[in-house]
């Protein structure tokens, strides 16, 4: 199955599966990747981690705080998996891309707290997605209190932490909400992932990347029509007319104010392939 239909039919069920859902985005316009190859990566790690509580299933997993992704790509048993925070190239689109943040052992928050949750979710351990702005935490199932930073080694934190990171990342002015502290479901983690690979595909000029990202966010419900046209004028730019073209006669019967103007884009479009 495609990929942007399986995961617009997951994330239409909501509560799509975390662990497939990001093997499907990671799978977008990337043939090599084998979806059910990266779930059995998984389970094998999961197998590996003996922890059996947050704060030790965290530590296992996230120890390897301060190292670099060449010391982390070469774990011991000994030193858990060591999966650390992307410091040097935050926006790196492979720190977006699951089979990636497993190949290398380094991610960014989001991913490496989806990690945290599928791991757990594996070993019994329940964790759940915390969706602070300007940085994803993972937090206990069971304790409300407890949250981690898969970013920084899976450190333990206590609201009044959380508090002062997000002070730390937006100005001591800025206005805190307790809500920043609730868990955020899979829905929006599964968007916000696409977000931010869309992002890093954008400040890399990666038209292609871009693409394959934009023909997920269209494919899901309740997708806008900018995302569609955003998509046309990629593919454009990329020369690939006649899917350009094919998207804004699509748009003529739904983007009803400005129909004139996809009628005349797909016919300047289709010109260019005589």
């Amino acid at each position: 199955m495609d990929p942007a239909h399986e995961l617009a039919t997951l994330v239409a069920t909501g509560s799509p599966p975390l662990d497939r859902s990001l093997a499907l985005i990671a799978a977008a316009g990337r043939p090599i990747v084998d979806v059910d190859r990266v779930l059995g990566r998984l389970d094998e790690l999961a197998r590996a981690v003996p922890g059996d509580d947050v704060v030790s299933l965290c530590a296992d997993v996230f120890g390897g705080a301060g190292h670099d992704a060449s010391v982390a790509a070469e774990p011991s048993r000994a030193s858990g998996l060591r999966f650390v925070g992307n410091r040097s190239d935050y926006y790196d689109p492979d720190n977006s891309l699951l089979d990636r943040v497993l190949d290398r052992r380094t991610g960014i928050p989001i991913t490496l707290a989806v990690l945290g949750i599928e791991l757990g979710r594996r070993r019994g351990v329940a964790l759940v997605g915390i969706g602070m702005p300007g940085h994803f935490l993972l937090r206990s199932a069971a304790d409300p209190g407890l949250f981690l930073d898969p970013f920084d080694g899976g450190r333990c934190m206590d609201p009044d932490d959380c508090r002062r990171l997000f002070h730390v990342l937006h100005g001591a002015g800025a206005a805190f909400s307790e809500t920043y502290l609730e868990p955020t479901g899979p829905v929006d983690i599964v968007m916000r992932v696409l977000n931010n690979l869309r992002v890093a595909r954008l400040r890399r000029g990666d038209r292609q990347g871009l693409a394959d990202v934009l023909r997920l966010q269209v494919a899901l419900p309740g997708a806008g029509l900018g995302d569609r046209r955003q998509l046309a004028g990629v593919l454009a730019a990329d020369g690939r007319f006649l899917e350009a073209a094919a998207i804004h006669e699509e748009l003529v019967e739904e983007d009803h104010a400005r129909a004139a103007e996809h009628r005349s884009a797909a016919v300047r479009l289709r010109a260019n392939l005589n």
